[in-house]
Formats: C-alpha cells, structure tokens, sequence
C-alpha cells in the first residue's frame, strides 16, 4: 500500500465518505490545473457534495498532510492574489496594495482573504508546484486569480481579447516590445511580481515612434500614470529578479472588465474560523498573539442555563452534571450543523460564531426545541436556555492560547443573553433585519417583540426582539 493509499484510508475514518471519494477520484483523474488552489465551495457544486461536509473533509486532508492549505489576500476589486501564506499568521500588514487595481486595501477576514487548496507534491506532482514552468494562461488561472473569479475553460481567447501584445522574460533578461497604441486606456502589467505602469492614450495619433521603459522587481509599488499619443510605442523591459516574469499590455475596456465580473462563493478567512472542524483539529495553530484581524461582519450566539445552581441543589451533583454534558453536546451538534463553532464554554455557557445571522437564528431556534425534548422526556423543566444574538465588527485575536474575538459586538451578544428568561430567544436590529432571518422568521410564523433595553457597560438603550 502506498503513503498515499494509507492516508485516504485514515482520510476516511474521519470525514464525509462520499467527500472523501470525489477527493481521492479527483486526485488520480483530475488534470494539474483542477488541483491546484481548489475552491472547495465550487468542488462541492460540481460534484454533488454538501458544502460543510466537502470543506471538512478537505481539512482533514490537510491535515493529514495529502493537501496543503493555502491563506490567500484577494484584492477585491480584480479579484488577484496579493500574498499567499501557508497560515493566518502571516496576513501582518495594515495595508496590502493592488498596483493593477492602483489602490490599497485595509485586510478583513470577510472577503479578503480566501483559503483554498493544493494537492500535496507527496500525493501528486502537479505543474502548478513550480509556477516558474507554467504558460501564461495557466499562470493567470492558477496563481495570479483568486478562487473567486469565475474564470472560462476558455481563458486563452478571453485574455486574447484585451491583450496588444505579451512576452516570457527570464531572470536578468532584458526585451523591447514594439506595439501600435489603440485610443485606450493601457496597462502594462506582470502578474509575478505585479509590477504595473498605466498609460493613458490621448490625443492626435502620432507616427513619431514613443519610448517607455519598466524594470521588474520585488519591490511592489503602485503603478503611475503615463499620457501618451496613440501610434507606435517602443516598451523596453528589464527583468533584475531570480524568476521570469510575464509583462503583458492590456486595454482597460469591457472586454477585461466582463472577465473580472464574473464571480462565484468562495471559502472565506471568516468562513473557516466560524468553522467547527477547523477550530477542533488546528486550535492554537492560527494567530500570532500580537494579531488583531478585523471581520467586519460575524454573529455571535451566547447561551446560558438558567438556575444551575439550583440544578445541582436539587438533583445532585452527578445527575446535573450528566444533564450540563449532554446540554453542551447537544448544542455543540447544533452549532456544528448550522455551519458555525463554538469559541469556548464558561461555566454552564456557550460562545459561539456564524459567518450570517440567519445560520445563528436557526441553530437558536433548534437548541430550544432540543432543550424542550429533553426536558419533556425527563419529565421536569430541568434544562431552560437562555439565548441571546447579535451581529456586527470584531477582531480575530489570540487569547489564552485559543483564537477568540474581541470588540463590542461581542460585549453586546452577551448582554443581549443576560435578558433573557427562560427559555427566550433575544437578538438585535441587525439579527432581525437579516433578509434570511427575517424568511426563517415568517416560514416559522414568528412573530419578534421589539423592546429597548439598558445594557450594562453600553451607553444608550438597544433595541431588541424577543423570538416568541
């Protein structure tokens, strides 16, 4: 049996079998450039696969070492990869420039980070190991653009649309393109070292023959802005790195916008640390303690029993603590189903995170029934949850040795919690206002009672809604 063979057959006592098979089948049939950077979201679709259960099994295959995991910073504007990390830890800068974009962006785990993933070179050599010996289309496809952008089986003849002229430049090479500049806007562009310089054509067409030069290094800067006549131009290229480089000139026109506009779901930073699985099998293998990583959208769920103490009182220690166990295990299977993770228990309470509002209004909705259930085959009222919900910006931050989320979100979901009863359900505007929520609420004929409410620690009162 080989290395490979004996991981699969561990791969397949711990993930989704039919997520398993479609990964393994993809392994040994799937050509190069379908294996590397998989966007497990669009795997999923294609093959038939639940999205959870597909995204799972891909991180238990990295880490059984058959993938590598890869952090990618998107630009969101052309959707290309600005830096790409084997973890979290290494997306350290306040401000990530797109010089194709010609604009910096402040990193948020929400959109602008994606995680993706490669076939390990121990299971399968596949080009896309070595970037340096793909085509210039492949290079595009599998390194340049993130696993957002809908790319076309056809990519060669979309890039063919928009592009005057290209060329293959080797370490310490230097070449002249010689080109007839349309009345466009042109961007000479290479997407190894993302060195760009904008020229603006205007004007009288010139016969004259207009020089300009670029050199290529690792020093990203954003592009300047050259005007220029339409006519013939002279680009002399000089490539001073230990890679080549793929320099091409494009027209900024319709034609390249439509190909960046076509976008598809992609695994988000956010996604993956709202994750049960990938909380449970990485832990403390995500953030530098110094870290502070924006997400400027996350829902946080924080539940607690009401009268525990009282519980231990009157059924004793070892019976309430049976009843506590299988209250966190039900509500951990819940969390996990509605796509979310629990952050940590505190005492008798949970913390846990959605990437929407609606996944945490269901799993709320689903504890209270399962709390009932079992209070109904206890035949005592026992277990009474108190829930509370609320949607808005955090930091991703390291504390205590586990990833965990700091900012006045949080505070306010835990408030939120603490006025609830028995059995009640709070959540804020934003929880409500959620278009999927605001849908669960109506199919379920759920109808929320708005309040304000003084907060302890918060300013002013906050409106929420109790879910009947």
């Amino acid at each position: 049996m080989s290395e490979s063979e004996a991981l699969f057959n561990v791969l397949r006592q711990s993930a989704d079998a039919d997520s398993v098979a479609a990964i393994e089948r993809a392994v040994r049939d799937a050509p190069d450039r379908e294996l590397c950077r998989i966007n497990a979201l669009d795997f999923a679709a294609k093959n038939g696969l639940d999205e959870e259960r597909t995204l799972a099994a891909f991180l238990h295959a990295a880490r059984l070492g058959l993938y590598e995991l890869s952090w990618n910073v998107i630009c969101p504007g052309c959707g290309g990869v600005l830096e790409a990390g084997a973890t979290l830890k290494t997306v350290n800068h306040d401000e990530y420039a797109c010089t194709l974009c010609a604009a910096g962006y402040k990193p948020t785990l929400d959109e602008m980070v994606e995680v993706t993933f490669t076939v390990s070179p121990r299971v399968r050599h596949i080009a896309g190991h070595n970037p340096d010996t793909l085509p210039e289309v492949e290079y595009y496809r599998q390194i340049f653009w993130g696993s957002g952008i809908d790319l076309p089986d056809t990519l060669g003849d979309s890039l063919a649309d928009f592009t005057i002229d290209s060329i293959e430049l080797p370490p310490g090479e230097k070449a002249v393109l010689s080109v007839q500049l349309p009345n466009d806007f042109v961007i000479a562009f290479d997407p190894v070292t993302h060195g760009a310089l904008f020229l603006d054509v205007k004007g009288e067409p010139t016969h004259e023959r207009q020089t300009l030069s670029m050199v290529f290094n690792k020093v990203k800067t954003l592009a300047g802005t050259v005007e220029i006549r339409p006519g013939p131009l002279r680009l002399s290229l000089e490539n001073r790195t230990d890679g080549r480089v793929l320099p091409a000139l494009w027209i900024a026109g319709d034609s390249l916008h439509r190909l960046l506009g076509k976008r598809r779901p992609f695994v988000t930073a956010k996604r993956l640390l709202t994750n049960q699985t990938f909380r449970d099998i990485y832990r403390t293998d995500t953030l530098d303690i110094d870290q502070r990583l924006k997400i400027t959208s996350l829902t946080f769920l924080f539940t607690d029993l009401k009268g525990s103490t009282a519980l231990y009182e009157r059924v004793g220690d070892l019976v309430a603590y049976d009843l506590v166990r299988q209250h966190f295990h039900v509500l951990q299977e819940i969390v996990a189903a509605e796509a979310g993770a629990v952050v940590k228990t505190i005492g008798d309470a949970v913390m846990a995170t959605f990437s929407t509002p609606d996944r945490a209004l269901a799993a709320a909705l689903r504890m209270r029934e399962a709390m009932a259930r079992i209070n109904a085959e206890r035949q005592n009222e026992d277990l009474l949850l108190k829930i509370g919900i609320h949607e808005g910006p955090c930091l991703a931050v390291m504390l205590n040795n586990s990833q965990d989320y700091f900012g006045q979100t949080v505070n306010v979901a835990a408030r939120v919690q603490g006025l609830a009863s028995s059995r009640a359900i709070f959540v804020t505007q934003p929880v409500v206002q959620d278009p999927r929520s605001a849908d669960i609420l109506k199919t379920l004929k759920l109808e929320p009672a708005m309040q304000r409410a003084a907060l302890r620690g918060i300013a002013d009162e906050t409106t929420v809604y109790e879910i009947p």
